[in-house]
């Protein structure tokens, strides 16, 4: 009697702890904020970045390809979009982890880019501005279409900068809050433990009490 007590009361405190882990859902609310769309457009700056890399291969002046931006930093972009999409069916507390590393990733990439790409432009924008030492017109041609296109992808890097760094506060949100949470189911599991602990110890204290009682009755009825 007392082990099926005992086994009915952890399934209680299982069934009990389910329902408060998936009362609140914190994971979820990473999933409300819809980063499959946001994945999304992380995804086509991604695409737009790296495609946009090529035209620049065959550039002598100054542009971002001389670290290769366009392609690593597409790459980045391509994964962490690949990821959100991904968590948002699959949402996993470790899942949510990999995205707030690849944001923070990401985010230190963008930096990086951002900062070589402004003094790029401001050296072809000295080039466009005064080009007198330029061979022909085509070349200042060509010298402002490579500065536009610098300055179309440090835009679109500081737009996706802006979703990034909004990922990164509802995931953190996110796994903050399944920490919170298993701190308070942890506690409720050990009070609940002492609970059941001392109802065992009350019952075999009673158990002895109703033994020890027993054989004074039969010597009266003797």
């Amino acid at each position: 009697m007392e082990g099926t007590e005992s086994t009915t009361r952890e399934r209680t405190t299982k069934d009990e702890n389910q329902d408060v882990l998936f009362s609140s859902k914190p994971l979820h609310r990473f999933v409300q904020r819809e980063p499959r769309a946001l994945g999304i457009a992380i995804v086509i700056f991604g695409c737009a970045e790296f495609l946009m890399g090529f035209p620049l291969v065959n550039e002598i002046e100054k542009s971002s390809l001389r670290i290769y931006i366009p392609f690593w930093q597409g790459a980045l972009f391509l994964v962490s979009g690949n990821l959100s999409i991904y968590t948002e069916r699959h949402p996993t507390k470790k899942m949510v982890t990999v995205c707030l590393a690849m944001y923070v990733v990401s985010l230190l990439g963008i930096i990086v880019s951002t900062g070589f790409r402004i003094v790029s432009l401001s050296y072809l924008g000295y080039r466009t501005m005064y080009p007198y030492y330029l061979s022909d017109q085509w070349e200042l041609d060509r010298m402002k279409q490579v500065y536009g296109m610098e300055a179309v992808l440090c835009t679109c890097s500081l737009c996706v900068s802006v979703l990034l760094i909004f990922l990164c506060v509802i995931a953190g949100l996110a796994l903050k809050s399944t920490r919170t949470q298993v701190r308070h189911i942890s506690w409720l599991c050990f009070q609940k433990e002492l609970h059941s602990l001392e109802s065992n110890i009350c019952n075999k204290s009673n158990g002895a009490k109703r033994n020890k009682r027993t054989p004074k009755t039969d010597n009266v009825k003797e």
